[in-house]
């Protein structure tokens, strides 16, 4: 599957009735604009850039009978996202493997490469992190989720979110050489 290449232009709109209604047409437009950065939100919780397009892939299958749960109350970009880490994760939980990042994996589609949104060392330490740790810390520090909503999402308690989080953190500082 190639994704779309994100244009610097605003993504297109689309008719959110013709996408409730199946419209092919509606479809394809919410998938340009969305694909790509869907890609990164499912690329932060894979690790991987082969399991993050099939999670795109798999998330806009589903859209057109997910969308008939959508209350439009919010952004639909933000329940899309949503949508997106919830099939990452059942990804995950359903092949019980979890792997490494291969660096010689590319992306199809032509997004900023994590090296050029954080350092290649600190791109590893999140790669190495185990994935329960790393899926709390992407949570909790780039969707800026609270513990409750992790917990809610994962199916551990916000206490455990929390533990985890810490334990991220004291991972990464250590493989990063960071002051504790």
């Amino acid at each position: 599957m190639t994704l779309p290449v994100p244009s610097p232009a605003p993504p297109r709109s689309f008719d959110l009735a013709r996408l409730r209604a199946g419209d092919a047409e509606a479809l394809a437009a919410c998938y340009h604009a969305h694909a790509g950065r869907l890609l990164l939100v499912a690329y932060r919780i894979t690790a991987s850039w082969a399991d993050a397009e099939d999670v795109v892939h798999d998330a806009f299958v589903a859209l057109p009978e997910a969308i008939a749960r959508y209350e439009e109350r919010g952004q639909f970009a933000a329940w899309l996202s949503t949508l997106t880490l919830r099939l990452a994760l059942m990804r995950q939980r359903r092949e019980s493997r979890f792997t490494a990042l291969e660096a010689a994996n590319e992306p199809s589609v032509a997004v900023a490469a994590p090296e050029h949104i954080v350092p290649p060392r600190v791109h590893a330490a999140l790669a190495a992190l185990s994935a329960p740790l790393r899926h709390v810390f992407v949570l909790r520090t780039v969707h800026d989720l609270t513990h409750a909503d992790i917990g809610s999402l994962l199916g551990i308690s916000a206490n455990a979110s929390e533990v985890r989080f810490h334990r991220a953190v004291k991972a990464l500082r250590r493989t990063l050489e960071l002051p504790v």
